[in-house]
């Protein structure tokens, strides 16, 4: 699973936010790494703004979908993610936007549902 900080405040510092809150989850340890993209030549640096989520199959995708989603709620200012499964599907949560987030979430993580992009 891939996923991307949508932010108007610093998104990087939203980004290791959840690295950091997924990194807690005992199902999650060891699974969370940042994707650094790679760096043109000539460049200093690209801003880092994804991570990836080895979540398997089994427990992992619940625990995920549902730490996101408290993690959303207790977000301070506005703040989007957007979820890419390993088959394409992708979600767009705002934290302030989606009554259940977590079943949200554990439908695109699963690749269930009809639609190959879901925005809300």
């Amino acid at each position: 699973m891939r996923i991307r900080v949508l932010s108007d405040r610093d998104s990087q510092e939203e980004l290791f936010s959840l690295r950091d809150w997924l990194s807690r989850e005992d199902e999650l340890r060891g699974r969370v790494s940042v994707d650094q993209p790679p760096v043109p030549p000539g460049q200093m640096g690209a801003a880092i703004d994804i991570l990836t989520v080895a979540v398997g199959t089994g427990g992992a995708v619940t625990v995920l979908a549902r730490s996101v989603s408290v993690w959303l709620r207790h977000r301070s200012s506005d703040v989007k993610i957007e979820i890419t499964g390993e088959d394409g599907r992708r979600v767009t949560v705002a934290a302030d936007r989606v009554p259940d987030a977590t079943a949200l979430v554990e439908q695109v993580l699963r690749g269930s549902g009809d639609e190959a992009t879901q925005d809300s």
